[in-house]
């Protein structure tokens, strides 16, 4: 991977804390990573219960990196969710549809 690239991602990696501090999560901070292993492996902690794939790349590869959230996740029973974006555009968050449905489950329950 190119310098700038990992450093693009590593920015990303920042911005996506800060945003999730703003949210009122306090603690959400970039995992120190080497070599891709951090233990759970999550690019961004902070959220409970959600482990967080963080990708700013032009060439969305979402099932791919969806299975590396998958695989990572099982390790500490989260949520896998791929938060992503590309250049001059929002953040998105891609996540399999049963994980969408029992957080959209909770948060319906909270409303009532």
């Amino acid at each position: 991977m190119p310098v700038n690239s990992k450093a693009k991602g590593a920015r990303f990696e920042r911005t996506l804390a800060s945003k999730f501090r703003e949210y009122g999560y306090t603690d959400a901070r970039r995992t120190a990573q080497y070599c891709g292993s951090t233990g759970d492996a999550s690019d961004v902690v902070g959220l409970p219960g959600l482990h967080i794939e963080a990708k700013h790349q032009e060439a969305m590869r979402l099932y791919e990196w969806m299975a590396q959230a998958k695989h990572d996740a099982a390790k500490g029973g989260n949520l896998p969710a791929v938060f992503h974006k590309k250049n001059n555009a929002p953040i998105l968050v891609t996540m399999e549809l049963d994980d969408f449905m029992t957080i959209y489950k909770e948060w319906e329950a909270g409303r009532k």
